[in-house]
């Protein structure tokens, strides 16, 4: 962390105090990022941003106020807009009727170097895009092949008028990828994302990445002659990157307490168990939690933007809701406890509560005596598209390839498949759940307005269930 930036956010919170403010927060921010696009071999761009900034929230008179200063050069500009951020706070206190009252927090101090084996270079991840390239070209059918791998090395340094002063530094390594097969007139893609909190070690471990890369262009390629689904409800086993999504839409974003009170529905939407705690909403095989615990995965860190530290929250047990993500606002109205979900995407934003790593927990059946109890159904693999109402009550979500099911044996390949449903109705019809939990990166879920982007986790294991099928077109 710039000594310079660290040192305005600490003079940042004097001023504040002495304004007549109930609490502020500062977090100076400074990240490098570096990337690399390669399609069919070929590296058509490289590139390097360099940012860092201020982000100053404040709490006067039960109105929040937020400004941001980008590469501040002196405390004067900082100063300017703290001035103009609590002035603007004045416009909406006489019409304020709400007085905001947050969950007491501890005084954290706190300085964390995430761990990173090996540290990523522009040249590495170069040469790991062009191998990845080179594996997707190589199998037949595929007309495209593109590779986009970067990294994060980041700074981020979080105080406030309580006296927490926590500095995290932490480097994220990602590679995206995608197969692009055709023959005879049809076209087919294959993606995938690979990547963690760390350095290269999160893509080149156990030559994963490589995996990924042959395994996409294959089913790619495959895909050209699979055949289209006739459209019927029944069972579905789904695969932990597929699961993963449908954690993220319809267990996510409706335990964030925000969408809970209704105050995205605007533009984000709400949530379908509002009012359900201690309600059953799924079968007892279903249990959901969120960990920013979760060393390596992209949701993990020890402190949130409000400075509270994290853990792990049990959201659903045994099919029943028993908590949402919760900031030191939300806290107080549901008499909760804060989860250590506020984030924002930078120093830009306001933090709003956003999921962390996400999950459906691991059950304990092995997935090919999952399949093999199935006289009929689908295995439906890998995330794609959803699409989901506001109340994220009913769903559904394409996939990249699905594979029918006839008495316990794999037969057909599928393509253009979506499945669909209700939330009660899916959760509820939940009757196994694998030994194979899987967290997956996911880089870019919104939220918001202004939108903000956000990487994090989520995952689980195979699950098998009840959901209609049927085909794009």
């Amino acid at each position: 962390m710039d000594s310079e930036l660290q040192d305005l956010a600490d003079k940042t919170i004097t001023y504040a105090g002495k304004s007549g403010i109930q609490y502020c927060d500062v977090r100076a921010e400074q990240q490098e990022r570096k990337s690399v696009l390669l399609e069919n071999n070929q590296i058509e761009h490289t590139r390097t941003n360099n940012d860092k900034g201020i982000g100053i929230r404040i709490l006067k008179d039960s109105i929040w106020g937020f400004c941001s200063v980008t590469n501040p050069q002196s405390f004067e500009q900082v100063k300017d807009a703290i001035d103009k951020s609590i002035k603007n706070t004045k416009h909406y206190t006489k019409n304020e009727k709400n007085k905001i009252n947050l969950y007491p927090s501890t005084v954290n101090k706190n300085k964390i170097n995430y761990t990173v084996t090996k540290k990523p270079e522009l040249e590495d991840i170069i040469k790991i895009g062009l191998e990845c390239n080179k594996i997707i070209s190589s199998v037949g059918k595929i007309i495209k092949s593109s590779v986009n791998p970067w990294y994060t090395i980041n700074s981020k340094y979080f105080v406030n008028s309580e006296g927490s002063e926590i500095l995290q530094n932490f480097t994220d390594t990602v590679v995206e990828m995608i197969a692009t097969s055709h023959e005879s007139g049809i076209t087919q893609s294959v993606n995938i994302t690979e990547g963690g909190r760390g350095g290269l070690e999160q893509v080149i471990k156990n030559g994963k990445i490589f995996h990924s890369a042959k395994e996409i262009a294959s089913k790619a390629s495959q895909l050209t002659d699979a055949k289209p689904v006739k459209e019927e409800k029944s069972t579905v086993i789904m695969n932990p990157d597929f699961v993963s999504l449908l954690t993220h839409e319809i267990l996510g974003h409706p335990s964030e307490a925000d969408r809970v009170l209704g105050k995205e529905m605007a533009w984000a939407g709400g949530a379908w168990w509002k009012g359900k705690i201690g309600s059953r909403i799924g079968s007892d095989m279903l249990n959901v939690f969120d960990d920013p615990t979760i060393k390596e995965s992209l949701g993990w860190y020890y402190y949130d933007d409000e400075g509270v530290e994290t853990r792990k929250t049990t959201l659903i047990e045994n099919g029943i809701l028993k908590n949402h993500l919760q900031s030191r606002e939300t806290a107080q109205i549901f008499n909760s406890t804060p989860t250590g979900n506020m984030r924002a995407t930078n120093y830009r934003f306001m933090p709003l509560i956003r999921m962390a790593c996400t999950c459906i927990g691991n059950g304990d059946w092995n997935v090919d005596e999952m399949i093999k109890e199935v006289k009929h159904g689908y295995i439906v693999s890998n995330m794609k598209i959803p699409s989901i109402d506001m109340k994220r009550y009913n769903w559904s979500i394409s996939c990249q390839y699905a594979q029918k099911i006839e008495d316990g044996e794999i037969t057909d390949l599928l393509k253009d498949v979506i499945v669909m449903g209700t939330a009660p109705e899916f959760f509820a019809s939940i009757n196994a759940c694998g030994n194979d939990f899987t967290v997956r990166p996911i880089t870019n879920c919104g939220k918001g307005d202004p939108m903000q982007p956000m990487i994090m986790g989520n995952g689980g294991p195979t699950i098998r269930g009840t959901a209609t099928v049927k085909s794009v077109n």
